[in-house]
């Protein structure tokens, strides 16, 4: 029996053996490739390789800094004050001035839930998070642990505590993008680090374990306060602070400063952010220090936002929560203001949206398209059509469409003119079913409209507004009748400068007039001009309006549009000089309809008359007057009266969406 069991120990000795082996092998290789790649600890002293992006205005008033989620200010350890630091020991690392940079229990409880697939929680010390912030990635692997211990021994070999404490102070999150304890104390509480009271310093020690639970604003503030009383005890049980501190600090009430962040223009400036990120890559705006000039004139943004905001409250009667003003430069591109909303700051309305760049229905402001692409085709302002009623038979799906005016009344023959300025509906219908829905997309897409792509969606109603349009788009098409004809795309950037100070873009079209490349003429002047003709003329417009409308501007000349939908989801208006065009939408962004809004009247257009009124108060004190281009007759009651009154073709485009619109 002994002579069998003996190789049977040895078979079990030797397999023992073998897998000690085994495994003493994979542990010197597994190490061998985490040290392989560390990083060199060196790296703590060196700051990081990242420049602040800077966005100014065109007479650079700084907007807003773009910096990688980490707003910060550097300071020694000395202007830290001791009760922060204190503070700090007690709520993160109560060891810190006793170990060589890691806990055995810490890391043993922290490889356990790693390898049961549980998440990290505490266990760290102000070493390891040090490393783990500014040295490793934020995964949770044992390999990435393994590193985060070696690197905290080297860490403690290399730097002093207080050297280590104060880089861990500089760089850890206060939540948000707040990083390090000064910011985290001017921006919470209007103070320098060193001059927080204990309450302050406990408060903002309790944060760091968890930002997103413990930050002012995160929602939690009972939590928060818990927990910064957590702190108070660990401080007064280590012995850090006296009792009678502690009594002072326990009863202070902490007051927060107000959340607002350090943005002006926010809708423009995330506007001009995602320009930029086009042009550039995120990174390179995120990290490259640039310095750019943008065309926004902040006064003027400033100014419109009042007028936006006063006319808008005015009108919550009328069912009316928000509104959006654009104003540019038609020659140019310039961007001058951009109002996505009446408050960025208000989440319950959705504030943030930028209604500048969200797709809405135009009504009969998109009607200027339509005339613009009949005088193409040979017809002239002064041609007669009838505004009567009738049906159009889609004579694919048999489906019915009968237009109506915006006020169920009719006229009989009526000049294209009239038609346009008074904006009547059934004579737009009529000119779209004579021109072909097709070449009115291609028109618009020639002329910046670039939503309209799904084209078997739109049929006849496309003339009043059934088809959806960003603001931005409008403001691009105006500017091709403001430009004669023109298109040149907007354009939000002056000059971009590197963080060597180089310049590495200027807009020429707008700093030397020089716009070769960027303009592209998609209309004969003449036609352009007559459509101009038209919106300028307050006789036109005066049997739809009346005389003394809120969008005729008297001594000036001005070319302008409204629409709304019938739904009273949206209400516009745009209008424009030789260069400026201000255009304006109100509405709610939930699209619940507004009550009893009438173009002309209420709504956008008494914004507008303000705002254009703003931006002519900026221009010289001569009036405005539109140039005549060459081969522009003088109309007369001569003019060829084309047949647009009886008998219109039946057209194959098809009705669906039909929208009948307002003014």
């Amino acid at each position: 029996m002994s002579s069998l069991f003996l190789p049977k120990r040895l078979v079990s000795w030797g397999i023992s053996v073998f897998i000690l082996i085994f495994l003493g092998q994979l542990i010197v290789f597994t190490m061998m490739d985490v040290i392989a790649d560390l990083p060199n600890v060196a790296l703590l002293s060196v700051a990081p390789e990242r420049a602040t992006t800077k966005i100014y205005d065109r007479n650079h008033y700084l907007l807003y800094s773009i910096y990688v989620d980490e707003n910060r200010s550097n300071i020694p350890l000395t202007q830290m004050g001791q009760n922060i630091i204190g503070a700090t020991i007690a709520s993160e690392d109560r060891d810190f001035y006793r170990h060589d940079g890691w806990s055995m229990t810490g890391f043993a409880r922290a490889t356990m839930r790693i390898l049961g697939g549980q998440n990290i929680q505490g266990g760290s010390t102000i070493t390891q998070q040090l490393v783990k912030n500014r040295l490793l990635d934020r995964s949770k692997t044992l390999d990435r642990k393994l590193k985060e211990l070696i690197l905290a021994v080297a860490v403690e070999r290399t730097y002093t505590k207080d050297q280590i404490m104060e880089m861990y102070l500089n760089n850890v999150s206060y939540g948000g993008v707040v990083y390090g304890i000064e910011q985290a104390a001017v921006t919470y509480f209007g103070k320098n680090a060193k001059n927080l009271s204990l309450a302050q310093a406990a408060y903002l020690a309790s944060i760091t374990s968890a930002p997103s639970i413990y930050a002012p604003f995160a929602g939690n503030l009972d939590r928060a306060i818990n927990k910064q009383q957590e702190v108070l005890r660990q401080m007064l049980a280590q012995e850090l602070i006296t009792s009678q501190q502690y009594e002072v600090a326990i009863n202070e009430e902490l007051r927060f400063l107000p959340n607002v962040t350090q943005i002006k223009a926010p809708h423009f400036v995330m506007y001009v952010r995602d320009y930029l990120e086009k042009m550039y890559g995120e990174d390179t705006v995120a990290m490259g220090g640039l310095e750019v000039v943008t065309t926004l004139d902040l006064n003027l943004q400033q100014s419109a936002q009042i007028e936006l905001q006063q006319q808008v409250y005015a009108l919550k009667s009328l069912r009316v929560g928000n509104g959006a003003v654009l104003i540019t430069n038609p020659k140019t591109g310039e961007i001058l203001t951009m109002l996505g909303s009446i408050n960025y700051w208000d989440d319950s309305n959705d504030g943030q949206t930028n209604v500048c760049l969200a797709q809405r229905q135009p009504g009969s402001s998109i009607k200027p398209l339509t005339y613009a692409l009949a005088f193409l085709r040979g017809y002239s302002p002064e041609d007669k059509i009838l505004d009567a009623p009738f049906k159009y038979v889609d004579p694919w799906s048999r489906q019915v469409y009968a237009p109506v005016n915006y006020d169920g009344e009719y006229r009989g023959m009526v000049s294209l003119r009239q038609a346009l300025g008074s904006s009547y509906n059934i004579p737009a219908v009529k000119l779209l079913n004579e021109l072909g829905t097709s070449n009115l997309i291609d028109l618009a897409e020639d002329m910046g409209i670039t939503t309209w792509k799904e084209r078997n969606r739109y049929g006849l109603s496309l003339t009043l507004g059934a088809g959806e349009v960003m603001m931005t788009d409008l403001a691009t098409a105006y500017g091709v009748f403001a430009n004669l004809g023109e298109r040149v795309d907007l354009n939000p950037i002056l000059e971009v400068r590197n963080k060597e100070a180089q310049t590495i873009y200027q807009n020429p079209c707008a700093l030397l007039s020089d716009c070769v490349g960027r303009s592209q003429r998609v209309l004969p002047a003449r036609i352009a001009y007559q459509v101009t003709d038209i919106l300028k003329d307050n006789k036109a417009r005066t049997p739809g309006f009346g005389s003394l409308s809120v969008i005729n501007i008297a001594e000036q000349e001005v070319a302008v549009k409204t629409g709304t939908t019938n739904s009273l989801r949206d209400n516009w208006t745009v209008g424009y000089t030789t260069d400026r065009l201000v255009a304006v939408w109100v509405g709610n962004n939930d699209n619940s309809p507004m009550s009893r809004i009438a173009s002309g009247v209420t709504g956008a257009s008494p914004i507008w008359n303000k705002v254009m009124r703003l931006t002519l108060a900026k221009q010289d004190q001569v009036a405005h007057k539109f140039m005549v281009p060459d081969g522009i007759p003088v109309a007369t009651a001569s003019s060829q009266v084309r047949s647009l009154a009886e008998s219109p073709r039946q057209s194959t485009a098809t009705v669906s969406g039909a929208l009948l619109s307002a003014l």
